[in-house]
């Protein structure tokens, strides 16, 4: 008999077998025949077509659980031997019976491992994460959101079951956090970093009168997390703790100060930091799920653009701080960075042409059978990439998007109302593309077509089981690079170009290649703009690649390449 080995938590608290469930075992260890102990002792429990050796085989299971739960992992394997060897083990189990009932209920220690207390499948999965005890588990359910997103391979399902184990040992919580040390010589992500004393901010250089301050904050990292607790868009909020985050551990690791504490001169070499962040193996290297050992703040060095960015989200911070008189002085005032122009047009890099998308296009059809995809996933591909093409929402508002955000107006034109960066309201024109994608995978999924017959709570982009919870920008941003990388291998040998971009390619490129297609086509340039929903016509005019094309096949044309023919 072959006898499959449970966690303790699949094991749990499993109630004791019953006393006639003891005595039918009791007496096949005794040299009964199966099917004599049970009648004799669970006939009236026996269902109909039920083996009795299975009958059996279940009761020693829950003994051999019961014991796993009590950390008693040799009297387990002593109770699930083999049934060929039941009477030179019969002694030995019949001690182990009258022993189990004695056996208290053990408290899981922080220096456990997982795959002691947790579902198997979800052990291995933590540990494929590089979490390996409740210690290493315990910090991270309690202190993020949805934690359990950026470990591969764990459900929602996994994740209640180990929030629930801990809701059951409360104590673990506080236990594990006693034992949490980031080394100074290591990069910690935000919800994670501890900081040194020494240099928290507590008694930060530029620290304003404590009687003065608006903040209850007694040090920096709490200070900048008000700060961030004021950004109601989740993306935004992100974005801003990953500029507070990569400073303040510069500033610990690199400076030796507070954040707090820091000069102008400080400030400067920050900005050429941000232009090559070394030594690069603590601060850069490939993206990895925070939770890893492996995660690091930076890709690689930033553009000018993006050290601009960085350095205005931190300006925005100071301003802030001083505003609330946490802080006297903000030293990253008057600190620029050259070639950040937005007056030129986008990097042509970071869209795909029209001859690309046609050719990327073409390998979602028939995903499922080639890619390993499964039909729901594929169908909903194929819709995110016709939607996202012909609209060029952004991620969030893909993910946000409902039914009843669609109107019809009285020319007949269709209109997806959506909320947008900053929370501003404004509406996307739907072209056919667009209405054309989504009758049919309504139809796929089942929905009707009909607006009066529509949910208005129906999500555009639905969550699919393999999503866990469901959809969120960040998921479809995972999806979508999934197709890209996808997409590259398909094209490498028939467009290695195309394959190389897609390499590098970010779903925000659907955004860029939406508007610069559009304008391409004779679209206006202010109705781009309208449908990007951008402030100025300027941050649109990025997308204008139109006149450069024209400007090289004209001079292309006037000097064209010196003819192979030698004269005669």
């Amino acid at each position: 008999m072959k006898v499959r080995t449970a966690s303790r938590a699949e094991a749990g608290n499993g109630d004791f077998p019953s006393a006639s469930q003891l005595a039918a075992l009791r007496a096949w260890y005794a040299g009964l025949p199966a099917r004599a102990a049970v009648e004799q002792y669970l006939g009236e429990s026996k269902a109909t077509g039920q083996s009795s050796r299975a009958m059996l085989g279940d009761i020693r299971r829950q003994l051999a659980s019961y014991a796993r739960a009590r950390h008693r992992d040799d009297l387990a394997s002593l109770i699930a031997h083999p049934a060929a060897e039941r009477e030179q083990r019969a002694r030995a189990v019949r001690d182990a019976i009258e022993k189990l009932p004695q056996l208290p209920l053990p408290a899981p220690l922080v220096t456990d491992t997982v795959d002691g207390w947790l579902p198997t499948r979800a052990a291995r999965a933590l540990q494929n994460a590089g979490i390996q005890t409740l210690a290493d588990l315990t910090v991270r359910v309690p202190r993020r959101r949805r934690w359990w997103a950026a470990v591969s391979g764990l459900g929602a399902r996994s994740a209640r079951q180990i929030e629930e184990f801990f809701a059951a040992h409360p104590a673990l919580t506080e236990r594990a956090r006693a034992l949490v040390v980031v080394p100074r010589t290591e990069t910690a992500p935000w919800e994670h970093l501890v900081v040194p004393q020494a240099v928290d901010g507590s008694r930060g250089t530029f620290r304003a009168p404590q009687a003065t301050c608006t903040l209850s904050a007694s040090n920096d990292y709490e200070a900048v997390q008000a700060w961030l607790g004021l950004q109601d868009a989740a993306a935004t909020q992100r974005a801003y703790r990953k500029e507070a985050e990569r400073l303040m551990l510069w500033a610990i690791l690199e400076r030796g100060k507070a954040l707090s504490s820091l000069t102008t001169e400080d400030a400067v070499a920050y900005r050429a930091f941000l232009r090559r962040p070394s030594p690069r193996e603590r601060w850069v290297g490939p993206a990895r799920p925070r939770t890893s050992a492996e995660w690091r703040p930076f890709q690689g060095p930033l553009a000018p653009r993006s050290v601009a960015y960085a350095l205005s989200v931190i300006g925005a911070l100071y301003r802030w701080l001083i505003e609330q008189r946490y802080v006297l002085a903000n030293p990253f005032a008057g600190v620029k960075v050259k070639g950040t122009s937005r007056g030129g047009a986008l990097d042509a890099s970071r869209v795909f042409t029209e001859h690309e998308w046609t050719l990327i296009r073409s390998t979602a059809d028939g995903i499922e059978w080639i890619g390993g995809w499964s039909e729901e996933g594929a169908q909903r591909l194929r819709f995110v990439l016709d939607f996202w093409y012909a609209t060029g929402l952004r991620p969030s508002e893909m993910v946000e998007a409902r039914l009843g955000s669609i109107e019809h107006d009285a020319q007949s034109d269709d209109w997806l109302n959506v909320v947008g960066k900053g929370s501003k309201h404004g509406k996307v024109a739907l072209p056919l593309l667009a209405r054309g994608a989504l009758d049919q995978y309504l139809a796929q999924r089942g929905l009707p077509v009909t607006r009066s017959r529509w949910n208005p709570k129906t999500a555009l982009v639905p969550g699919l089981a393999e999503d866990g919870t469901g959809i969120s920008a960040s998921r479809l941003w995972s999806v979508m690079r999934r197709f890209f990388l996808h997409a590259a291998q398909a094209l490498e040998s028939v467009s290695p170009s195309t394959a190389d971009k897609l390499k590098r390619a970010t779903p925000h490129w659907m955004r860029h290649t939406h508007a610069t297609h559009a304008l391409a086509r004779g679209v206006e340039l202010t109705t781009v703009r309208d449908n990007l929903r951008h402030a100025s016509v300027a941050t649109t005019s990025v997308y204008l690649h139109t006149d450069e094309v024209r400007r090289a096949r004209q001079i292309g044309e006037a000097f064209p390449a010196r003819s192979s023919t030698r004269a005669t």
